[in-house]
């Protein structure tokens, strides 16, 4: 592999995508619920929303890569096409301190995208960016060993982005925080964050050992891959019975209900993670199916908005 084929592995780039999504949901609501009429949408903000929530992505991924070297759990995991690390530093591609330099780097133009947004719109971006900093720091060291990794990951690269994006494009310093969030923002906000926790819950299922064995404590450990089902399955439900109300309750438009086109997937997914957890055979083809209705899902809801306000 090249150099570059290096990297791109080793940053999972295809999945960065969730960071545009989730993004562009915000970039969406920002235009539907525009907090100052007089301002205009900023292409340029946009822009570097995306660079900042793909520069944090691209960060934790590589913390965790990083930790997972030198904790021996990359040396043990039964590696799929999504989970278990990418492989290159085990493999000797890449160097552990190549690894960490860029891990802080992007983390860094994460943090003085945060810092500019928090000067020009608000300042509760601040504490977004603390929260984002957090997560990515101290995810795979102190985090996953509590039980709080899932929690934090939903938070970080999932509800907070939208938030966050959607203050960033609309707010001013001078604006009271608990005014600046249209109901419809807030809930959206719930099954992007789910979906996300989702995402890292069930990709946690081939690597239970490995993770325990490098002093991992996450909630299939804990839980049991059974009991982790249940939880999946519930967030699942929970991220689209969300998505079935909010029109009900005259909260969004029905558009939003393209948004549940990849529900079938996720009920085999969570049928599969409940019944088939253990077997890794079975749960591979689950995660195939998760990664699908996490992205379509949160690109569904962007693309609802954007038609709604067409």
């Amino acid at each position: 592999m090249n150099s570059f084929k290096v990297w791109m592995t080793q940053i999972r780039a295809p999945f960065l995508i969730l960071s545009v999504f989730l993004v562009l949901i915000g970039l969406a609501l920002s235009i539907k619920y525009p907090l100052q009429m007089a301002v205009e949408f900023s292409y340029l903000h946009a822009i570097l929303l995306i660079i900042g929530v793909v520069s944090a992505h691209i960060s934790v991924n590589l913390f965790n890569e990083y930790s997972d070297y030198f904790t021996q759990i990359d040396f043990k995991t039964v590696r799929t096409p999504f989970s278990g690390g990418s492989g290159m530093i085990t493999s000797g591609k890449s160097k552990p301190g190549t690894v960490l330099i860029v891990a802080v780097v992007t983390l860094l133009i994460a943090l003085v995208i945060g810092i500019y947004f928090s000067l020009i719109s608000h300042w509760v971006i601040l504490i977004f960016a603390f929260l984002g900093t957090i997560s990515i720091v101290f995810y795979t060291n102190f985090l996953a060993r509590y039980m709080l990794g899932e929690l934090f990951a939903g938070l970080a690269l999932g509800s907070l982005v939208v938030l966050g994006t959607y203050i960033s494009m609309n707010a001013s310093p001078a604006m009271p925080w608990n005014s600046m969030l249209p109901a419809e923002v807030g809930w959206l906000s719930i099954p992007a964050g789910i979906l996300t926790a989702l995402l890292l819950l069930i990709n946690e299922f081939p690597d239970a050992e490995a993770d325990k064995a490098g002093g991992r404590n996450h909630l299939v450990i804990r839980l049991g891959r059974k009991g982790a089902g249940w939880v999946y399955a519930m967030g699942m439900f929970t991220s689209f019975a969300i998505i079935l109300v909010l029109p009900l309750a005259g909260l969004s438009s029905y558009w939003i209900y393209l948004a549940l086109f990849p529900l079938p997937l996720a009920i085999k997914a969570s049928i599969t993670a409940i019944k088939d957890g253990d077997n890794i055979s079975k749960i591979i083809p689950a995660l195939g199916s998760n990664v699908i209705t996490v992205l379509a899902t949160d690109l569904l809801i962007a693309v609802a908005i954007f038609i709604e306000v067409m």
